[in-house]
């Protein structure tokens, strides 16, 4: 049969890349879709202004000499007026003007673009009609915009003028920044993946340190812990939190083993004593009535002390379930009254019933009452005839805090014991006949599930002095009882 490990280190082996290089990737993969997009849309949009300027020039252009033209002298031909313009205006070299009147008469300045000898200029004049028209163009292997639009002498059509710029050196710009947008592209995409890839594989470690302490914990491993991750931020809270919960791990799974080791201690004896003299019974044959009473009796008294004690562990275990309590307004004053009237049940003592404030509290009443009555049981199991056993409550209103008290004039509780006192099986006195050592633990865990607590200390009457410490928040504003 394979082992655990040798699985985990079978499943490791077969597995690709690791979360982070995938990650990583994927975000290097939208990453470079956004730029590539990004870039091609400056590029796009670099290449449309620059077109749309030179467009803008040249129709510029084609409107001056319009109007000129129109404003010549009446006896100077359309002819040698665009002659003498083309001559005499001002013109960028790498632009040039074509004027094609009817005829075949045509007109051209002398720049770096020859239009005239051109066929796809000659059929955009042809086929262009009465129009205006703009068009991107290769002359030669070179690109151009061109812009054409038609003359008139009055109201007469004469021709088409024609003028183009080059954008050759407009190309070059363009590849220079489209190199660079591609070159920034490259180092923000690389810059992000390695970014990215370095914060996941930082995030990744801790949880594949999770995941390491979580395979120890499998193996009932409960010492690992991550430790200080040396940050703030959310990765320092996960490795709080996780080494949080397994100290609560920790605590509870040492908890169970000393309830094992508790329980089994306490029910070994009532067994032990239970089987024994049943073996006595078998060995013994005997007939004599009285012989198997006393026997009996011992077995049944051994099995109801074992049943306590499974009860109220049972009790103790469902301290810690949402719906352990019932709650209900319960008087203060009529609640620890039936715990005094209680008391006569119970061996001598002189038994009283101290100051109780007027309060009507919301508690589970039958756990409350139980608690109370197992402080009771605990004061008369320490005292003898003769001595008080003392039931009272107060209010502390700077602690905002109800407290009920049972106290007593026996040995009291040593100071080094009252701690021990309250957690299970602990018996800081003499032991009690019938008793379990759960007393003080079910008084502890009902107190905190109303969220309060026990104090032991001294009390005034020269023994111990227990007290049920509830907050105030549990009474009922305004909800007092007369008495």
């Amino acid at each position: 049969m394979t082992a655990p490990g040798s699985r985990r280190r079978a499943r490791r082996a077969r597995r690709g890349p690791s979360t982070a290089v995938r990650l990583a990737a994927m975000h290097a993969l939208v990453l470079a879709v956004v730029l590539g997009v990004v870039s091609v849309i400056l590029v796009s949009t670099f290449s449309t202004s620059y077109e749309s300027i030179a467009a803008g020039s040249l129709g510029a252009e084609l409107r001056l000499f319009a109007k000129t033209a129109a404003t010549r002298p009446t006896s100077q031909s359309l002819e040698a007026f665009s002659y003498f313009y083309l001559q005499t205006h001002p013109i960028a070299s790498s632009d040039a003007v074509l004027v094609s009147l009817l005829g075949n008469r045509r007109i051209e300045t002398a720049g770096g673009l020859v239009l005239d000898r051109s066929s796809v200029v000659e059929n955009l004049l042809q086929h262009t009609g009465h129009r205006s028209q703009t068009r991107a163009l290769s002359i030669g292997g070179r690109s151009i915009e061109i812009v054409t639009a038609p003359l008139y002498n009055g109201r007469s059509y004469v021709g088409m003028i024609a003028a183009a710029a080059d954008l050759t050196p407009f190309e070059k710009v363009r590849s220079r920044v489209l190199d660079l947008s591609l070159a920034e592209a490259g180092i923000a995409l690389f810059a992000g993946t390695a970014s990215s890839y370095i914060l996941l594989r930082q995030l990744l470690r801790t949880v594949g340190r999770i995941t390491v302490t979580a395979d120890e914990l499998g193996r009932l491993n409960l010492d690992k812990r991550l430790g200080d991750q040396g940050s703030d931020d959310e990765v320092g809270d996960l490795a709080r939190t996780f080494d949080e919960m397994l100290d609560r791990i920790d605590r509870v799974m040492q908890a169970q083993r000393r309830l094992l080791a508790d329980v089994s201690h306490q029910l070994r004896t009532p067994l032990t004593i239970a089987r024994g003299h049943l073996e006595v019974l078998g060995r013994s044959k005997t007939t004599d009535p009285s012989a198997l009473r006393e026997s009996i009796d011992v077995v049944v008294e051994e099995i109801a002390h074992m049943g306590a004690i499974v009860e109220r562990l049972l009790m103790l275990g469902h301290a810690m379930d949402p719906d352990f309590l019932e709650k209900h307004p319960v008087d203060l004053r009529a609640l620890l009254g039936d715990c005094f009237a209680s008391t006569r049940v119970l061996e001598p003592r002189e038994y009283s019933l101290g100051p109780v404030p007027d309060l009507v509290i919301v508690v589970d009443e039958d756990k409350l009452r139980g608690a109370i009555l197992n402080l009771v049981s605990n004061a008369v199991h320490a005292t003898r005839t003769g001595d008080v056993v003392r039931i009272s409550a107060a209010v502390n209103e700077v602690r905002r805090e109800i407290e009920l008290v049972v106290e007593d004039s026996g040995p009291g509780i040593p100071i080094a014991a009252r701690a021990l006192a309250l957690e299970r099986f602990a018996r800081p006195g003499p032991r009690s006949p019938g008793g379990t050592g759960l007393g003080l633990a079910i008084v502890r865990a009902v107190s905190e599930a109303h969220g309060g607590r026990v104090i032991i200390d001294e009390s005034s009457l020269g023994g111990a002095r227990v007290t049920m410490v509830l907050p105030l928040s549990l009474a009922v504003e305004g909800a007092g009882v007369e008495q």
